[in-house]
């Protein structure tokens, strides 16, 4: 049997599917598409989340925008980070040019330019629907790990929380976290210790601190109302599954507002979709661009929470799908975790490079067909190394690929365009009204403000009050007259004198005495 013949039977075998799937791409063998091998990828496993991984130049972000289209042409919705700015002409129909015609003749499909329905989706001032979340949706633990914040500042997280609890007052946004701690750290001091327990000065200023500091990241423009309800990502029209891009081109140098959304975002769809289990296809797929920002501003209690919900999230019908330069940018135990393994060239200019892309070619099933480790340096700008699980839950054949391209335009949307598409959306009027309702801000300045009114009136009243003794105290003093008339030498002094100016008087009128 000719190599040819046994490469075309492997890849036969490990792409028979019985439930639905999609073509990525023809398989090739030494540098040419073998007819017919063509690698599919069923949809009853996409929810053991993938890796798209590749240095840069080399085709990774077309290849997310075939995936994408290919889900959405099967009712499939997606969630795609675009932090490059340059997944937005998913929007609007591809156009046909003599190197796709030569592509899509060598893989042995047919390429119709067609758009995919999409909303485009932001953190900050980009246009689109605004996301949001609640401080208080997140909890005391959740809010502390976003922070990075020690045992014992936990617990004054926690009793923040919990007194917010008690006196209804809503955490709604940044804000209304650095009003409590400041009350707790002042005027609350009292009541908190009393009820509460002792929080030190050095916590809440370290606290107020972190708080600062991602508020300084934009995460003020996140946290806050409305919250985004993640059931408006499963959407479908016309019978594709909705694509919303969420545009984060102006936050690309604060990470930290990029892996706090992902963080809430991940553990929200967690904690409100359904369990799903293995169905025959996902009910959303979530690709994370430039993934290593995720990873790299996350500390280690946050890591265990993201690997935690990857491991889980699968059960409710999620997902998850890492872009990458390298996979080394993802934790092994993560890494080991994926299913879908789209590996694009990497550049060997160092020694160090040469030992990243042998570990990385461990990470792939052997295969007589290829030495990966040497193909990883070779394949070209839209190839890819590709593995895939079976129905079964089994790795398919290691396959160098022909991808696919994308239906969709290979550029960006202008600002026409855009406006457009915000225009026309069904969630920018539910979103993106600004809601700023009484919390925990408001009712504490309330509260500050009407026992500083009490103070001041009680001050006033004491004033009046001390102005009327001191009015009383005078009059009842007795006047020097009083005090001259009491003394008995002065009154027989004043009697002496009141009958000598009376008989003068008198003699003054003429009247004799008897």
């Amino acid at each position: 049997m000719s190599k040819s013949v046994q490469f075309l039977e492997d890849i036969q075998k490990g792409n028979t599917f019985k439930k639905d799937s999609f073509i990525l791409g023809g398989a090739m063998l030494d540098g040419k598409v073998v007819p017919g091998a063509q690698v599919k990828i069923p949809l009853k496993t996409l929810n053991r989340h993938g890796l798209i991984a590749g240095a840069t130049g080399t085709g990774k972000t077309k290849t997310l925008q075939v995936i994408a289209e290919q889900l959405s042409m099967k009712g499939v919705p997606t969630l795609l980070m675009d932090l490059k700015g340059d997944l937005s002409g998913l929007a609007q129909p591809g156009s046909l040019n003599d190197h796709i015609v030569w592509r899509h003749g060598e893989i042995g499909t047919e390429y119709i330019p067609e758009a995919m329905p999409v909303e485009l989706l932001s953190l900050s001032e980009e246009k689109g629907v605004k996301l949001r979340a609640t401080v208080s949706e997140f909890g005391p633990v959740l809010f502390s790990k976003i922070l990075d914040l020690n045992e014992t500042q936990e617990g004054v997280m926690t009793i923040v929380f919990k007194y917010c609890d008690d006196n209804s007052m809503p955490l709604l946004d940044l804000k209304d976290v650095r009003e409590v701690l400041k009350y707790v750290g002042g005027e609350g001091k009292d009541i908190i210790t009393e009820n509460y327990g002792y929080v030190s000065p050095a916590s809440i200023g370290s606290i107020t601190r972190k708080v600062l500091q991602i508020e300084q990241q934009g995460a003020d423009t996140f946290f806050g109302e409305r919250s985004f309800d993640p059931q408006d990502l499963i959407r479908t029209k016309d019978g594709k599954g909705m694509i919303s891009i969420l545009r984060l081109t102006d936050i690309q140098d604060r990470p930290k507002l990029f892996s706090t959304f992902m963080f809430c975002l991940l553990a929200e769809i967690y904690s409100t979709f359904p369990e799903q289990g293995d169905d025959d296809q996902p009910k959303l797929c979530i690709f994370i661009d430039e993934a290593h920002l995720v990873f790299k501003e996350a500390s280690s209690a946050l890591m265990d929470q993201i690997e935690a919900i990857v491991k889980l999230i699968r059960s409710k019908g999620v997902g998850l799908f890492f872009c990458t330069q390298n996979p080394t940018d993802v934790p092994d135990a993560i890494l080991s975790q994926l299913g879908l393994k789209v590996q694009h060239a990497l550049r060997a200019f160092t020694a160090k490079d040469r030992k990243a892309i042998n570990k990385t070619a461990e990470n792939y099933p052997t295969s007589p067909h290829y030495d990966t480790s040497e193909l990883l340096t070779q394949i070209g700008i839209g190839e890819a190394l590709v593995t895939a699980l079976n129905e079964k839950g089994i790795p398919t054949p290691l396959a160098a690929t022909l991808l696919n391209a994308p239906k969709t335009r290979m550029d960006i949307l202008s600002t026409a365009e855009i406006d457009h598409l915000v225009k026309n959306s069904e969630l920018v009027a539910k979103y993106n009204e600004n809601i700023d309702k009484e919390s925990a801000y408001e009712m504490l300045k309330g509260k500050l403000d009407e026992a500083k009114s009490d103070e001041h009136k009680q001050n006033m009243e004491q004033q009046q009050e001390e102005v009327k003794k001191a009015s009383r105290s005078k009059k009842e003093e007795p006047s020097l007259f009083e005090q001259a008339s009491k003394n008995t030498m002065v009154r027989q002094i004043g009697r002496t004198i009141f009958r000598e100016l009376t008989r003068g008087i008198l003699g003054a009128l003429g009247v004799k005495k008897r």
